[in-house]
């Protein structure tokens, strides 16, 4: 399970951070929002997505030496990213477009999470 969530979540990551990067704009519309100024912030977002989307490849290799990345980059990023979005939606009034990016960053969280535990307690995944 593991290895699939890992290849999801880098498709995920990957993807948007390409469309940072390759499309901003047309992102922006999607949402319903100006894109940023200056386009700077963007292509930061869309650089750090696209690492953390390589990143993924890791654990998709090895789930068992990938798990502290799994941990990091799941629960605690995604888990936090999409409170993020969810706090600004609540506090400063986002689209609710946005709202989109919390379902799609706390579903891959949870289920992150639950692969992560799941897998301690599988035989034969159990660490040195």
């Amino acid at each position: 399970m593991l290895r699939l969530i890992a290849a999801i979540s880098g498709i995920y990551d990957a993807a948007v951070g390409l469309f940072l990067l390759l499309a901003a704009d047309r992102l922006a519309d999607l949402f319903g929002v100006p894109p940023a100024r200056p386009p700077i912030f963007s292509d930061l977002n869309g650089i750090f997505l696209l690492a953390i989307g390589v990143g993924y490849y890791f654990p998709w290799r090895d789930p068992r030496g990938g798990r502290w990345y799994m941990w990091v980059m799941g629960p605690a990023l995604k888990g936090a990213g999409a409170l993020a979005f969810v706090t600004d939606y609540l506090v400063r009034h986002s689209p609710r477009s946005f709202l989109l990016f919390a379902f799609s960053d706390g579903l891959l969280a949870v289920l992150t999470l639950l692969a992560l535990v799941e897998s301690r307690s599988t035989p034969g995944f159990r660490r040195r």
